[in-house]
């Protein structure tokens, strides 16, 4: 062709070829040699598994960060019912010329005899440190919450000495419903306390204060994905029972009361989803009087675990 031909007179005709024209330059052996092993699908970029690996990352580490860092419970009964429940505080933020009442004077007396930090800052500090809540001059900081693992939670149940009894939650965003349901776990002998990863409340100053300090002294973890979780304790041995406003039995039957057990307790809107309740062994009501609303989540989880512990009391004295 009179393009490529180095014959004396061949003409090339310009922007008809690209690249060189004589040879291949080694492209030709380098396209025969190996390129390694093939990379698991979710390290191809732009492989379907690849997207979902990177969604889920995001996921968990929007998850971390809605966790991760200091809470400040503010105003002055909220600051003063923490500090007498035990909440562990690191340091009760006063505002500058505070109007001074028994609440103050008992909020920094309580700091001062639990080693608890106090500082004196100006009111705008105290402002952008509360997010501008209603603080009226107090804030109290508290940690990070410590989560442990599930699996910590059926360890601590199994030696324990008892039947294990654990209490779920599927998918209860109000951290006022969360520290209620702490408490009451706590009081009625519960082992440990465990919260789907995703569409949940977490341990944030509110749930501190509501929980009376509980939360300071009850397990809560965290599961990834919370069906798995229970069928895998179920595995385990333990028995699963769901609160639903439409269970498959009352409370006044509930058969597994004695047996290791795990409540679970749905959210505040829909109850449980479906996939829970699949995977419960029995669906449990709480009857009530005629154009009564259903019970809260924290309500009907304190409802529940009441009875349970009642008939493990009975079944003890047997």
């Amino acid at each position: 062709m009179a393009g490529n031909s180095k014959r004396r007179g061949a003409i090339r005709k310009t922007g008809t070829k690209k690249g060189a024209v004589v040879g291949s330059g080694g492209q030709r052996r380098r396209g025969l040699e190996g390129k390694g092993p093939t990379p698991r699908a979710e390290m191809r970029p732009g492989h379907p598994a690849q997207k979902r690996a990177a969604a889920a990352a995001a996921r968990a580490e929007k998850s971390r960060d809605r966790r991760e860092g200091p809470e400040i419970i503010a105003g002055r009964n909220p600051v003063v019912e923490a500090l007498r429940a035990g909440v562990p505080g690191t340091t009760l933020f006063v505002a500058l010329n505070i109007d001074a009442d028994d609440r103050v004077t008992e909020a920094v007396r309580l700091a001062a005899d639990k080693g608890i930090s106090i500082l004196e800052i100006p009111r705008e500090e105290l402002d952008r440190k509360t997010n501008r809540a209603v603080h009226q001059g107090l804030g109290l900081q508290v940690p990070p919450f410590e989560y442990s693992h599930p699996d910590d939670l059926l360890a601590i149940a199994q030696n324990s000495g008892e039947p294990p009894l654990l209490v779920a939650l599927d998918g209860v965003t109000d951290p006022r419903n969360l520290g209620a349901v702490v408490r009451s776990a706590a009081a009625f002998g519960a082992h440990g306390v465990l919260l789907p990863q995703r569409r949940s409340a977490g341990i944030t100053a509110v749930a501190w204060r509501t929980s009376a300090g509980t939360a300071a002294k009850m397990p809560i973890a965290i599961a990834t994905n919370l069906t798995r979780q229970l069928k895998l304790w179920a595995e385990e041995g333990l028995m699963i029972a769901g609160l639903d406003a439409d269970g498959s039995v009352g409370i006044d039957d509930l058969s597994l009361a004695t047996d290791p057990l795990v409540v679970v307790v749905g959210s505040e809107g829909r109850g449980l989803s479906r996939l829970v309740r699949e995977t419960c062994d029995e669906t449990v009501s709480i009857p009530m009087a005629a154009g009564v609303e259903s019970l809260n989540a924290s309500v009907a989880a304190a409802v529940l675990l009441a009875e349970v512990a009642r008939r493990r009391r009975t079944a003890g004295r047997v």
